[in-house]
């Protein structure tokens, strides 16, 4: 199995894939694809893309290829057991399964204002009105699943799972552009942050050589 994804420091998608294969437990084979390249274009239609149309993350197990890391994400659980990825409860996993679908398909102003860059702080930065409504209705979301189901341990559902693997990118984004948040979701960002395989990921997009220009200043 192998997972193609894009550069650590911007590739805010690509962690989510990647978190939701070292959440499997399986062995994978990762290979990056530096976004943007002088060879992108070439690239992005070979080297095992096509089928993404040259997207990342994509998954190959064997002859099945699987991409978008929501997809990826299910296939993962199919193969090793839905309750590694979702809480066991039916309620929780409902509202699990709502926040996913909806970091999945929505917060347009946060993702354009706020590109992912890990190893970057900004200073400075006034969200618009649009993405500080997006980023008060996901303060609020953590706050109830934290509230209602937390008490198991510092997820967003006491165990790390799918919604925490959606949301890290969001963690991301609100240490590099600075976003206040209450003690209640600070700590939730700390546990994320401080996570083994988070970790990994920030030193590896640390030791990057790639620099994509038009994410390294606010606009």
């Amino acid at each position: 199995m192998k997972i193609i994804i894009g550069n650590k420091n911007y590739s805010s998608w690509s962690l989510r894939g990647w978190l939701a294969a070292k959440q499997s437990g399986l062995s994978f084979e990762e290979l990056i694809v530096p976004l943007f390249g002088e060879d992108w274009d070439q690239r992005h239609q070979k080297d095992g893309l096509q089928p993404s149309f040259g997207k990342v993350p994509i998954l190959w197990d064997d002859e099945t290829v699987v991409w978008d890391s929501l997809a990826i994400l299910e296939y993962l659980a199919d193969k090793v057991g839905r309750d590694r990825f979702w809480p066991k409860d039916d309620t929780a996993r409902g509202m699990a399964r709502s926040m996913v679908a909806e970091m999945h398909s929505s917060y347009a102003a946060l993702r354009s204002e706020c590109p992912m860059n890990v190893r970057k702080r900004f200073d400075g930065f006034e969200p618009s009105e649009a993405c500080k409504a997006d980023i008060l209705r996901i303060l609020g979301l953590w706050a109830e699943a934290r509230s209602r189901f937390g008490s198991g341990g510092p997820y967003l559902f006491g165990t790390f799972g799918a919604a925490d693997i959606f949301f890290a990118p969001v963690v991301s984004r609100f240490i590099s552009y600075q976003i206040p948040v209450p003690g209640f979701a600070a700590a939730y960002m700390q546990a994320v942050w401080e996570h083994e395989w988070m970790r990994g990921w920030i030193e590896a997009s640390e030791n990057e050589e790639w620099v994509i220009e038009q994410y390294e200043t606010v606009s």
